[in-house]
């Protein structure tokens, strides 16, 4: 069976996870370019915001995770960024993924693992992103700990994740376009029928703003804080180790 016949198991479970490589396995050619077309390029003015969050100037030659790092977009706005000195660790369970981040920009060290079993040792980065990556793991919760974890105590967190609009008729839009236009822009481009059906579904049983906030304090984040950004579509969370 292969993965575009898969239900779409957004609860979890080894289902989910099994999914989810293989979707991404199979967009990951055409993933950069669907990006760019379905958030009509704001997801690089949202990167961009975030690593400003991140307060990276505090420790410019330090060590930082891009964690579900796809193709290194994320990684590659920090390492991008003047005065940069450090290096940007890039993980993701999907090699194809990092591969084709690879000549993105220097200073990025691509590994592969999963966001629930990193293979780093505790304390040893300056930060941490997460780029529309949290939605798809197993345990909300357990890849939060362990983003803690390996975290240096004070070091930042920066979370970009879709949201849902709360403002009519805004959110009647949104959802017309999340439901119908997206996922017929997705399977166009990618040619897999349910990689942009994924979006929306699992986006809707994911946390919202508050709660993730009220998570990422649980898991030993102080600070945290968040910002809805176009109209709440997209959200960013930011949070300090304890």
């Amino acid at each position: 069976m292969s993965a575009s016949d898969l239900q779409l198991p957004v609860h979890g479970g080894a289902e989910k996870r099994a999914y989810v490589r293989a979707m991404f396995t199979a967009i990951a050619p055409t993933y950069d370019r669907l990006n760019r077309i379905i958030s009509l390029s704001f997801d690089r003015r949202w990167r961009e915001r975030a690593v400003r969050r991140l307060g990276w100037e505090r420790a410019p030659a330090g060590t930082y995770l891009d964690l579900c790092a796809g193709t290194l977009d994320f990684a590659a706005v920090l390492a991008r960024q003047a005065g940069f000195r450090g290096r940007v660790v890039g993980a993701d369970f999907v090699p194809r993924m990092l591969r084709l981040g690879l000549e993105k920009a220097p200073r990025m060290v691509p590994v592969t693992a999963d966001a629930l079993e990193l293979p780093f040792g505790d304390a040893v980065f300056d930060g941490v992103t997460v780029g529309w990556g949290m939605r798809n793991l197993v345990d909300l919760d357990a890849g939060l700990r362990e983003i803690a974890r390996v975290l240096r105590p004070g070091a930042r967190l920066a979370i970009l994740e879709m949201s849902q609009p709360q403002w009519q008729p805004y959110r009647s839009m949104y959802d017309l376009y999340f439901d119908h236009v997206l996922p017929a822009i997705g399977e166009a481009v990618s040619k897999h029928r349910n990689a942009y059906r994924w979006l929306p579904e699992s986006t809707r049983v994911f946390p919202d703003p508050r709660a993730l906030a009220a998570r990422m304090e649980q898991a030993g984040f102080e600070g945290v804080h968040f910002e809805r950004l176009l109209g709440g579509a997209c959200a960013l969370h930011v949070g300090a180790r304890t």
